[in-house]
């Protein structure tokens, strides 16, 4: 059996995060809901941390609790200067150039960051599409049901015939028991069953894969 379709995460995934972008994104996340609803500083990062721990993302937890316009809070948290953190990275373009499977991010963001993260990474080209959080609302990643969702948008592929690259476990094991091949990715990632596989660097991926296929066949 052959791996048609792989789904890569973008944050902290195409990126390492020790390079801090998704730790300033994240304290943007503060700002909002300090500056446009009003939430005490002393409850902002408690209450982040649970809307993130309990939804997936903060974003779906304060869509329960205030009146967010989703488009304002996304295009707000990730205005950042990327340049700043990331650079064009030849090798991993020529490492996913190198797969023959149909290709798609699959984000927690949305399209509009994905698509500036991909030209800063210079990996503008090398996906079929980007499934993006507005895409799979009401739901997010981790959930069964974006993973249902991107399953369908990305053409209903036989889910044992793909393979998800993220960094969250969480994510790995959502996806894993929905019968995608899951591999957690990272600098510091541990294989610590949430995960098929572990990738701490891209050049092994296309390894990886071919030994996934194979135990597929056996």
């Amino acid at each position: 059996m052959t791996l048609t379709t792989l789904f890569f995460d973008l944050d902290d995934t195409l990126y390492p995060a020790s390079c801090g972008l998704w730790r300033d994104i994240r304290a943007r996340i503060g700002l909002y809901m300090r500056e446009r609803l009003d939430i005490p500083d002393g409850q902002v990062e408690p209450l982040r941390r649970h809307y993130y721990e309990t939804y997936g993302t903060a974003l779906r937890g304060l869509e329960r609790e205030y009146p967010v316009d989703k488009a304002d809070f996304l295009a707000f948290v990730h205005d950042l200067p990327l340049g700043e953190y990331l650079a064009p990275d030849p090798g991993l373009r020529s490492v996913i150039e190198s797969l023959p499977a149909r290709k798609f991010i699959f984000t927690n963001a949305d399209g509009a960051h994905a698509d500036r993260v991909l030209r800063a990474l210079g990996l503008e080209g090398c996906f079929e599409g980007v499934i993006d959080i507005l895409a799979v609302s009401p739901h997010c990643k981790p959930m069964p049901e974006s993973i249902e969702i991107a399953l369908r948008l990305a053409g209903n592929p036989d889910p044992r015939q793909c393979a998800i690259l993220d960094d969250m476990p969480r994510t790995t094991r959502a996806a894993r028991q929905a019968g995608i091949f899951s591999i957690l990715v990272g600098e510091a990632a541990a294989d610590n069953g949430d995960a098929d596989a572990v990738l701490r660097d891209w050049q092994d991926l296309p390894a990886l894969l071919a030994r996934a296929e194979e135990e597929l066949r056996a």
